[in-house]
């Protein structure tokens, strides 16, 4: 069984991810592995060089994920580059630029990201009270990554919450917030696709419960399945 979790920018899903290692649950998050492919000696670094120049280096050899950001932002991939929500967008003859950049690097990227996602979701978790471990994909279907998972799990909330996040923990003005939403799949979307959805419009608290009883369905999911 191969379980991924999705959701909206600023629902809550590295704290979701928390209260699932907590329950025992092993989860690999997309934007971790797109930073071991671009770290020092990762399997990207190279591709990226040749496609971008060696201006993207980093001085330890990896790539500089601002300096890539700058040439491929064009308000999307938060899976290719996170450092891509703080970087400048581009305008005009800029922008066809930026997006034939863009779709250059996920041509580079997604391949490589896809297949380390998989091959951490086949791989049963002995001596856990969770054996089945789960991925972290922001961009699931942006990416049309949903048909290599048997079960889709995604955070939501409202887009004022979303918004009201943005500001207050990474320094958005509104008109950015609102920016970042409209460049991505609608929450409500996405939830509507998944098969459990985890509301996080409330506390933390609330929030540990839902995790909760979204990992005792997944148990009695693979019971069935048994």
């Amino acid at each position: 069984m191969r379980i991924a979790l999705t959701g909206g920018i600023a629902c809550g899903k590295s704290l979701v991810a928390k209260f699932l290692n907590e329950l025992g649950v092993q989860t690999l998050d997309a934007d971790d592995v797109v930073h071991e492919l671009e770290a020092p000696g990762g399997a990207a670094v190279q591709s990226i060089v040749a496609r971008f120049g060696t201006d993207v280096l980093a001085s330890d050899g990896g790539i500089d994920r601002s300096k890539l950001a700058e040439i491929v932002f064009t308000g999307g991939s938060q899976l290719v580059a996170t450092a891509a929500e703080t970087a400048a967008s581009h305008t005009g003859g800029s922008r066809s630029c930026a997006t034939a950049a863009r779709r250059d690097l996920e041509a580079i990227l997604h391949p490589l990201v896809r297949q380390r996602l998989l091959d951490f979701s086949i791989n049963p978790v002995p001596r856990s009270p969770f054996p089945v471990p789960l991925v972290i994909i922001p961009l699931l279907f942006e990416s049309h990554f949903e048909s290599d998972y048997d079960i889709i799990l995604c955070v939501s909330s409202t887009e004022d919450r979303q918004v009201d996040r943005m500001m207050r923990t990474r320094g958005y003005t509104r008109e950015q917030a609102e920016a970042r939403l409209a460049a991505q799949m609608p929450v409500a979307e996405k939830a509507a696709l998944a098969d459990w959805t985890i509301h996080n419009d409330s506390t933390k608290e609330k929030l540990k419960a839902e995790v909760q009883r979204c990992v005792a369905w997944l148990v009695g999911r693979m019971e069935k399945a048994t």
